[in-house]
Formats: structure tokens, C-alpha cells, sequence
């Protein structure tokens, strides 16, 4: 029996991908937003792909913002770009 892999959506590009290939950005229970390297801490989650140009476009569509249920500021923005960029 093949095991299935289980894909999620980027939300800067809207591609499929395999879960384990995007980047998972979290809203933990206090409010806090970040990247998540496990892909499992509690809190809502946001999936996105490794291109920056995706971050961008789900940050000034204001998509990241939506997914997270939460406010999604410029200086969290810069602070996840820089995550972002290092990995």
C-alpha cells in the first residue's frame, strides 16, 4: 500500500506542495507570529513555499494577515524575512 503524502497550499503562490517542502509560519496561543522549523507547534498555522517573492506577495495581499487571524505588522514582517532569509 502506498503511503500518502500530505500536501498543503502555499498561500503567497496557491501551489501544491508536499508539507515537509514549504515553510510553516505559526500564531501561537499568545499571539505570537513565527516560523515553525518542527511544523508542529500549537497555534494556527500558514504554509508557504522557499520563495521569498512568495512571502512578499502573501504579506502585501495582506493573505499571511487572514490565514493567521491575526495582524501581521511590518516589523514582524522584516523579522520573519530575515528567518526567512536564513534558512
Amino acid at each position: 500500500m502506498v503511503k500518502k503524502i500530505p500536501e498543503r497550499s502555499c498561500i503567497g503562490c496557491r501551489g501544491k506542495f508536499p508539507k515537509r517542502e514549504l515553510i510553516r509560519i505559526v500564531r501561537t496561543p499568545e499571539g505570537e507570529v513565527k516560523i515553525d522549523p518542527t511544523g508542529k507547534q500549537n497555534g494556527r498555522g500558514a504554509y508557504i513555499c522557499s520563495k521569498l517573492e512568495c512571502l512578499e506577495k502573501a504579506f502585501k495581499g495582506d493573505k499571511l494577515a487572514k490565514a493567521l487571524d491575526a495582524e501581521v505588522s511590518e516589523e514582524i514582517f522584516n523579522r520573519l524575512r530575515e528567518e526567512f532569509l536564513s534558512k
